[in-house]
Formats: C-alpha cells, sequence, structure tokens
C-alpha cells in the first residue's frame, strides 16, 4: 500500500470495487464483466452481472472456467491455477492511477490454453509491469472447452468468444473511472488467446471496441464444425446423453470435464484431431477470420503486432516424449504431417534438403508450425502492410531439448522472468536484457502503434529477439517453403521469407 493511502476504490456501471496497492500500483482482481454462465445461462449468450450494493472486494481472482488439469507431463512446465466457483467471468485491471483523467492505454490480455485451459490467474501474466510503464492492464477469464466451444443444435455457437466482446464492452464503459482511455485498448493474446484475437478482429460485434491487436503464436483461423460436433459426439457417447446443450446442461459438471479429458487426450497442434475451436457461425463469427483479414475489410484501421517462437512444437513434442516416438515411426509421421499440412511429397522433400541433419520429429514440427503459424501470419501481414509488425523469439530455453518453444516468450512480454512460474520454461538465468527489450517493445506498441522497428513492407522487416541484442532481419524467398502448394500458401507473396540479418 502507498504511504497514507488506503485501498482504492473504484465504482463500476454495476457496483463500486476496492483493490489493493501493490508495487505501487492499484490492483482489482476478480471484478465480474458477465453473470455466472451457469443454471438458465449455461450454453448461452454472456448477460450483464446483477448490479450490488455497497462495495465489493477485489482483493483476490475470481473463480476460473471449469478445465480439466494439464497431465503430470505438461503440469511440469506449465502452471494453470483452478479457483472453485460459478462467477467465473470475471475480470483483473492493473493500473498506476484508479480514477478518471488519466487517459492512459490499455492492454486487454486474453490467456491461451487450446481453449480448454488457462485463466487469468495464471502468475506469469501478472500485469503490475504494465501498470509500472503507464499501462492499465486488464486480463480475463472466459469458457473454456465444451462450456465455451461446444457446437449444439439448441445452443448459440462461440460462446467463449461472446465472453471476449462482453468483456470487451464492459472495458469500454468502466476503464476509464480506472485510469484508462477506452479510445486506446489494445487486445493482445497468445497461442490460443491470439486465435481469440484473430476472431475478435473479424466479429461485427467487436468492431470500434479496441485500437491495436498482438497475435503471439496463434494464427486467426476457424475450425472445421464437423471436428467439433465429433468431440461433442464422442462426448455423448461417453456419457450416455443426447448431444444437445440441453442435455449436457444437466450433466455433472465433474463428468463432462473428465469426458472432454478422454475424448481429447489425442489431440494436439501437431497429431491434429478432433478437438474444440471457434467456427464460423450466421452470428458473432459469419466468415473465417483469416479470409476476413486477407481478403475483406475487416477491422480497418487497426495495427497489428505478430509474431511466433522459433521451435513453437517442442513445447507439444517434448514433454511427453513425443519427439522419440515420432522419430521411431518415419516416414509413417511424414505421411501424417502431410495429411495435416495438405501438402505434396515435394515440400517434404525440401525440408529435408533444408535440414539434411534433422530428425523426423523436427521436419514434422517445423512443417506444422508453418502450416499454423508463419504462413497465415505473413499472409495476414501481405495483406495489411504499413500497419503489421512482425518479430520472431529465438531465445532458447536453459532446460533440455525445450529451445526456444512455444509459450518462452510470455515471461519475457510481462517482465515476469524472475518468477518461478516463467523459470518453468525458461530455466534460470534468463537475461533481464531480453525481457527489457520485449516488454518495452510491447508497451510501445500499447502507447502508440509503434513496437520499435519498421512495419512490414517489400524488405520484410521481422524483429528478432533472441541471444544478444536485438536485431530486425530482412529476406527473400527460401526454396523450401517455395514448395508449398498454391492451396497452403496462397499466392507466391504470401509464403514466409527467411530471414537474414543485415
Amino acid at each position: 500500500m502507498r504511504s497514507g493511502q488506503t485501498n482504492p476504490v473504484v465504482r463500476t456501471v454495476h457496483g463500486a470495487v476496492r483493490g489493493r496497492y501493490e508495487h505501487g500500483v492499484a490492483v482489482f482482481r476478480g471484478i465480474p464483466y458477465a453473470a455466472p454462465p451457469f443454471g438458465p445461462g449455461r450454453f448461452r449468450p454472456p448477460v450483464p452481472p446483477e448490479p450490488w450494493d455497497g462495495v465489493r472486494d477485489a482483493g483476490s481472482f475470481g473463480p476460473t472456467a471449469p478445465k480439466p488439469p494439464y497431465s503430470e507431463a505438461f503440469a511440469r512446465y506449465l502452471s494453470d491455477p483452478a479457483i472453485v466457483g460459478d462467477d467465473c467471468l470475471n475480470l483483473n485491471v492493473w493500473t498506476p492511477e484508479p480514477g478518471p483523467g488519466a487517459r492512459l492505454p490499455v492492454l486487454f490480455w486474453l490467456h491461451g490454453g487450446a481453449l480448454t485451459r488457462g485463466s487469468s490467474a495464471v502468475p506469469v501474466y501478472d500485469g503490475r509491469t504494465f501498470a509500472r510503464d503507464g499501462v492499465v492492464c486488464v486480463s480475463i477469464n472466459y469458457r473454456l472447452g465444451v462450456e465455451g466451444y461446444g457446437l449444439f443444435p439448441d445452443a448459440p455457437a462461440n460462446a467463449g468468444l461472446r465472453d471476449q466482446i462482453a468483456a470487451l464492452r464492459w472495458v469500454r464503459d468502466n476503464i476509464a473511472a480506472f485510469g484508462g482511455d477506452p479510445d486506446r485498448v489494445t487486445v493482445a493474446g497468445q497461442s490460443a488467446g491470439a486465435i481469440s484475437t484473430g476472431a475478435l478482429l473479424a466479429a461485427p460485434a467487436a468492431q470500434g471496441l479496441f485500437r491495436r491487436a498482438v497475435l503471439q503464436s496463434g494464427a486467426p483461423e476457424a475450425a472445421d464444425r464437423d471436428k467439433v460436433r465429433r468431440m461433442v459426439r464422442r462426448m455423448a457417447a461417453r456419457l450416455k446423453i443426447p448431444a444437445t446443450a440441453e442435455a449436457f446442461a444437466a450433466a455433472d459438471r465433474g463428468q463432462l470435464l473428465r469426458a472432454q479429458a478422454e475424448v481429447g487426450r489425442f489431440s494436439s497442434p501437431v497429431l491434429g484431431g478432433p478437438g474444440f475451436g471457434l467456427v464460423v457461425d450466421d452470428d458473432v463469427l459469419p466468415r473465417d477470420p483469416l479470409e476476413a483479414l486477407v481478403d475483406g475489410d475487416a477491422a480497418p484501421g487497426v495495427d497489428l503486432m505478430l509474431g511466433w517462437t522459433r521451435d513453437e512444437y517442442r513445447l507439444w513434442l517434448v514433454p511427453g516424449g513425443l519427439v522419440e516416438r515420432v522419430d521411431r515411426l518415419g516416414a509413417v509421421a511424414l505421411a501424417g504431417a502431410r495429411a495435416r499440412c495438405h501438402c505434396g511429397n515435394e515440400v517434404i522433400r525440401g525440408y529435408r534438403a533444408a535440414r539434411p541433419d534433422a530428425g523426423t520429429a523436427e521436419i514434422v514440427g517445423q512443417l506444422v508450425t508453418d502450416h499454423l503459424l508463419r504462413i497465415p501470419m505473413h499472409r495476414v501481414a501481405d495483406a495489411r502492410p504499413g500497419s503489421s509488425y512482425v518479430y520472431e523469439f529465438a531465445w532458447p530455453s536453459s532446460l533440455p531439448d525445450l529451445g526456444a518453444c512455444h509459450a518462452l516468450e510470455l515471461g519475457f512480454v510481462f517482465d515476469s522472468g524472475d518468477g518461478p512460474d516463467a523459470r518453468r520454461l525458461a530455466g534460470e538465468g534468463a537475461p533481464q536484457e531480453l525481457a527489457d527489450a520485449m516488454h518495452g517493445a510491447w508497451v510501445r506498441f500499447v502507447e502508440s502503434g509503434g513496437p520499435g522497428w519498421e512495419a512490414w513492407d517489400a524488405a520484410h522487416p521481422v524483429r528478432v529477439f533472441g541471444d544478444g541484442a536485438p536485431h530486425t532481419a530482412y529476406g527473400p524467398l527460401d526454396p523450401e517453403y517455395d514448395l508449398w502448394k498454391a492451396d497452403v500458401t496462397g499466392p507466391r507473396g504470401t509464403r514466409p521469407r527467411r530471414l537474414v540479418r543485415r
């Protein structure tokens, strides 16, 4: 607490909340932005919370959305606190100036977790460092798994996305009271949070609610509706109930989570398989987000920052010992990757030629990473030159075999690498200079739309955050990417570039 000051109180449109002063900034946790999504509201669009009298305490994180735990192998690297309670549509605010008049830029953070796990309570997402540097940071919880992304004949699709839009509307209506500027909101997310950000860019109901967007290791996409239905039907078969929202709403919540974990245990970014995801519907997401950004007029005037880690796939393969298994499968694994990425044998041969010493797992991993992340992000940047900024995170973890894996950059973006949560992935000795550089770039982007390097243009600048000082790389076409077929990569000009330091 600041000397001589009591805990801060801010009035929202639904009632007053009392936060805490911590590390020199005001923190408000667990503020409801929508009513509990259970009972009559289960599998339905969010509705505003009931107003309250008096002052509501906002000193602790609110309940997290129902979710199964990570497997033991993944739990070594990723923490995922679970807080029990129905009031899980809540958010947190970190601010240096808890009162109207400050008009500070706002970062609106969406957590990752494959749309089935994660929450705003993950310690690495501590927003105090953004508040320390003059940015109001908001992080939210939203419905996950079958509760948020199940596809039913008797309920609207994309409940989790609707939650995110409701939270953005809460920011529009309330953030000025916390010192934020509702006209300077940046939506940012990593992995599933980035996929969600891509959907918000394309969702008509979200237009005008934010000015900038950051997509970290997740490209705009829409899931195949049949795959999502298959996930629901498999759960229904295990539970011996109809595949309807009415039947699922009557089922025991714990049984739903166990069934979800069982039917989804073999799905992964590399292996594919049925899973939950955002789908095109007739309402909140009327068009595939990637198509809307590349070929349409979605989110005009919104600045973008897009990026990935150099070795994304290592987090998907290393924890479960899949590197060795994929290497042993050899040609079978390559055939599966070819089907997953819809490419021909010439693409596999091209990757082999470019990486003659690589094992099968590395070839498969890079192939899938390019297909899921690099290629669609290059397509978006090519379609929006002058307002897109592209980066690559290339610093390798000190832990064995992880390299610059998926989610490793989070501790650097939030400048929270000194905590045990970030060290789960980074190990010991993460360079503070790199955190200063990445966190500073994100702050600059939120403040002004310019992170500190050139916007995407014909030279294709990519900021590389790795060992040593960050540098901007430029590059011509790489022959291995030129092998991709047109239906995978789009026109020739949309293919990724090999980075060449200038």
